[in-house]
């Protein structure tokens, strides 16, 4: 999803200090057999001592992780599923403890099991990874046997080098390492970046393919991030870097792979659609082949050469298991299994012993529920047990009181309650004149990365927030700008929210407190925002008046199709987004008087 990448790290790097983490050492990421080194092939075919002509490969696949090692909170760690009579049930998912049991599980009996995944492996994580620079992630997946990743947005988040550092291992730089004699080995798998380029040497940046064997037979993976990256993530993330088209991209390697021989091919793509239903079990062939999906990859799969025999997708964070036709016509399997590790893709690929290709008509595919009632993963257990051992002096410390959940990422509304509370933090810590006097403030709804959820996540209590659930929320560090804009450019900034790249998928600011607006949604494009109804504290807003406007470095710079944002003058760098966030929690909260879930009332929206 797109989201307020993270830059500054400052605040916690402090924090990481005075808890005494940064210590000498690092991680040693466990190194099992691949899933692919075990047992002897099966296939189709019958006779005494003769080969099949096929096999079945077993293509296991997930995406948009997130660091989300432990079962994600509140809503956003569910998956809804439809019945038979239409009552839809959300169903608890998710956890690395799970997801790695379902995989294994899944593995058994299957010679030819390979696992792919369609990136943000990592970023936007919460505390228990985040603090640590995703290190535990990249160890959790090296124990899950991961075979191969494509890169997404959110594997930029702190630039090409720190990807680079995921992929080889090393300490981090500036932090060291975080365990004893231990120093952190990287990636036991290859991240693919097809179609990221270094801007002085025209050079990938990482592998664009890799080629997965077993036993004569032969897969090509290519993988690649959304060529949109550099609009939602922040400047300093994609420095030096350029990203090409995905199909271009796509097609040109394929073509590579087909010269060298291999005639199977998947596409790990990080860019998604949005399926017509939320629930994981809902037909998107219904009634014809991709009826039921829209967004970026159905033009994309259109586009990329019948030579790719399936699409793992990621980025919206959506579930489904469809077919879009190829350029030939002929329905290829398109795929994405929600996000956080709550579900999984398995897909079965019919590989022609004699072609070398996947036999595309017999490509069956499924989604399936990371469920919470089957054992843990014991190693997994011990890999959260390390890390939260080390997180726990920052992460357990109270920063504030809710009476109820406050739904932030697991809010569908345009306005959300967290959203309401984040803009009203940044509104507040930043309007005394020398905090740079903000009159208004907005926050990106991607940049909101879970619920404030009421039930205990550990021992703290009931309704107490912790500094590693607030961290949760808001894992990016982003600082916080406050800069003059004049009346026309705020209008133009709440326009874009519906119109240019944000119109097929509009992305609603979170707004402050004084500020209230009618979006007429029976309208399009820019016509959704009612003009004449934008008020601040009441009054019209002049076109021709400067405003202090506060807001996350990242949308000051224009980021997630905000141009007018990034047209600020006369800039102010204030605290970094979470210390705000915490200390609006501590100014408005006690136990006695926890924070109650604000009315959302600000936006009027017509449907």
């Amino acid at each position: 999803m797109s989201a307020t990448p993270q830059k500054n790290r400052a605040s916690r790097r402090v924090l990481a200090a005075a808890a005494g983490l940064a210590t000498v050492g690092a991680l040693v990421a466990a190194m099992p057999a691949g899933a692919h080194d075990r047992g002897h092939g099966h296939g189709h075919g019958h006779g005494h001592g003769h080969k099949p002509r096929t096999v079945d490969v077993q293509l296991l696949s997930f995406n948009d992780l997130h660091g989300n090692l432990e079962p994600p909170a509140g809503s956003a760690g569910t998956v809804n599923k439809t019945h038979a009579d239409g009552t839809v049930e959300a169903i608890p998912a998710g956890g690395v403890e799970y997801l790695a049991t379902s995989l294994r599980t899944a593995r058994k009996g299957n010679p030819y099991s390979v696992t792919a995944a369609g990136g943000d492996m990592v970023g936007a994580s919460p505390l228990l990874s985040g603090l640590f620079h995703d290190e535990p992630t990249i160890e959790a997946l090296n124990k899950l046997n991961l075979d191969v990743s494509a890169v997404g947005n959110h594997e930029f988040d702190e630039g090409a080098t720190e990807l680079a550092r995921l992929q080889n291992g090393g300490c981090h730089p500036v932090e060291g390492c975080y365990e004893k004699g231990k120093k952190f080995k990287g990636a036991d798998f290859p991240y693919l970046a097809a179609n990221v380029t270094k801007e002085k040497t025209g050079k990938p940046l990482l592998k664009p393919y890799t080629i997965w064997k077993k036993n004569g037979v032969k897969i090509g993976f290519i993988g690649v991030t959304l060529e949109g990256t550099p609009d939602i993530v922040t400047a300093n993330g994609v420095k030096g870097l350029k990203f090409h088209d995905e199909v271009k991209t796509i097609n040109k390697y394929a073509k590579e792979l087909d010269r060298k021989g291999v005639k199977s091919i998947v596409a790990l793509i990080h860019e998604g659609g949005a399926p017509a239903s939320t629930s994981y079990n809902y037909d998107c062939d219904s009634p014809g082949a991709g009826d039921g999906i829209s967004g970026p990859i159905v033009d994309i799969a259109k586009g990329i050469t019948p030579k790719v025999d399936a699409l793992v997708t990621g980025h919206t964070h959506q579930a489904y298991v469809c077919t879009v036709p190829d350029p030939s016509g002929k329905p290829r399997m398109v795929t994405s299994a929600a996000s956080f590790g709550k579900l999984y893709t398995d897909t079965t690929l019919t590989y022609d012993l004699r072609t070398k290709d996947i036999v595309r008509t017999s490509v069956k595919s499924a989604n399936h529920v990371v469920t919470r009632d089957q054992p843990k993963a014991t190693d997994m257990t011990r890999l959260i047990d390390r890390w939260n051992k080390l997180a726990a002096p920052i992460a357990n410390r109270p920063q504030g009181w809710i009476s109820a959940d406050i739904n932030g990422r697991g809010s569908t509304a345009p306005e959300k309650p967290l959203g309401n509370v984040i803009a009203d933090a940044q509104l507040e810590g930043l309007a005394p004149a020398d905090k740079g006097g903000a009159e208004v403030a907005f926050m990106n709804p991607g940049g909101i990365r879970a619920d404030l959820v009421y039930q205990a996540s550990g021992s703290e209590g009931d309704g107490v927030v912790t500094y590693g659930e607030a961290f949760t929320v808001q894992p990016f560090t982003n600082m916080m700008n406050v800069v003059d804009l004049t009346g026309a450019q705020l209008v133009a900034a709440l326009q874009q929210q519906v119109s240019g790249p944000n119109e097929a998928a509009p992305k609603i600011l979170q707004v402050s407190k004084g500020l209230t607006y009618t979006l007429d949604l029976t309208k399009t494009g820019a016509a959704r925002v009612v003009t004449d109804s934008i008020k601040l504290n009441g009054e019209a807003i002049d076109p021709a008046r400067t405003y202090r406007v506060a807001m996350n470095e990242f949308l000051a710079g224009g980021g997630d199709g905000f141009p007018a944002l990034g047209q600020g003058t006369n800039k102010l760098v204030g605290a970094s987004d979470l210390d705000l966030f915490n200390a609006y929690l501590a100014a408005h909260s006690t136990a006695a008087a926890p924070l109650a879930p604000p009315a959302t009332d600000r936006i009027t929206v017509v449907q």
